[in-house]
């Protein structure tokens, strides 16, 4: 139980990276607060956690307005009485398009979610956060496409490089007292519906990929086997990190 009675709020926890998340916290003692999009499918999520003996909420939210996002973190304080933990795990692809051909409408869907989303979130947490004697943990998952310019299309790996440097930022000026802590965890390929998103990728981006591609296509558990690791005190002396989680990807 790494996580008893910590209450912990993750986002784009309806499946994938996100849900997996959510129920491995469950599962070693968090109340979890579920967020994403679709109500039915948080309710699934939810209704798993339940079952399984955990205690969990859900909640609709658009990470790309910040009403949601704030009403998203109330919840928590609400509902359980603190944030001890904040995921930002909701993201979205680009269809690896590159500058030139990147629509005003793209590069701002994008940003919105992947970069403006944990922006809002990390603001509305960390003002719950700062007054908690507890303190609090953020981690914010980036890519390796934060990392590198050809793991995506130019507006994605702007995002995650953002998500970086935010990460970076937070962990540098809040945890000083060593109190918060601000992680990123960078996944490399991993099975998840956010692939389903690359529709039509654009032929330059996808080339620009590495050549030699992923060494192999990762599980959700692999990231939140991380995530808990990074939420626990097992990483209290860890902050201002970026963790690659890419089955050795980025090492070949």
């Amino acid at each position: 139980m790494k996580l008893q009675n910590k209450v912990a709020v993750v986002t784009g926890a309806r499946s994938g990276m996100g849900r997996a998340i959510a129920e491995l916290y469950a599962r070693e003692g968090a109340k979890v607060v579920v967020a994403d999009l679709n109500q039915a499918n948080i309710d699934t999520v939810v209704e798993s956690i339940v079952a399984s003996g955990g205690e969990a909420v859900g909640v609709t939210a658009n990470v790309a307005k910040d009403a949601d996002v704030t009403a998203m973190v109330e919840t928590a304080v609400r509902t359980f009485g603190s944030i001890d933990v904040l995921v930002n795990n909701a993201g979205i692809m680009d269809n690896f398009v590159p500058v030139a051909d990147v629509t005003d409408e793209l590069w701002e869907r994008v940003l919105g979610v992947n970069l403006y989303g944990p922006f809002y979130a990390c603001r509305a947490a960390l003002k719950h956060m700062v007054g908690q004697e507890s303190g609090g943990v953020i981690i914010n998952n980036a890519s390796v496409g934060g990392l590198f310019g050809a793991r995506g299309g130019s507006s994605y790996v702007t995002s995650k490089h953002g998500v970086i440097g935010l990460t970076k930022s937070i962990a540098a000026t809040y945890g000083r007292d060593g109190k918060i802590r601000c992680n990123a965890i960078a996944p490399g390929a991993v099975n998840t519906n956010i692939g389903s998103t690359i529709t039509a990728p654009h032929p330059l981006g996808l080339a620009a990929q590495n050549d030699t591609g992923p060494a192999r296509t990762g599980d959700p558990m692999d990231i939140a086997r991380v995530a808990l690791f990074l939420a626990s005190d097992d990483a209290g002396f860890v902050n201002g990190d970026v963790v690659k989680v890419d089955g050795g990807w980025t090492a070949r």
